[in-house]
């Protein structure tokens, strides 16, 4: 599945802090389907883009 442009930023903030999607998807009480779903843009993941952003460390000007 293709990655959402947000999608893209999430793997490679993951590769950067040597975290894995089940790890974060643990941190936001989600399972890591759904954390995929919300990466390929299946989901909107709108609750959890915040958490996300803060949890990676994302510049918020990259997401906007």
């Amino acid at each position: 599945m293709k990655l959402t442009a947000f999608g893209i930023i999430v793997k490679k903030r993951l590769i950067d802090k040597g975290m894995t999607q089940t790890e974060l998807a643990k941190l936001l009480g989600i399972n890591k389907q759904y954390l995929s779903k919300i990466i390929v843009g299946i989901r909107s993941g709108g609750k959890y883009k915040k958490r996300i952003i803060d949890i990676l460390d994302i510049d918020r000007q990259d997401v906007a």
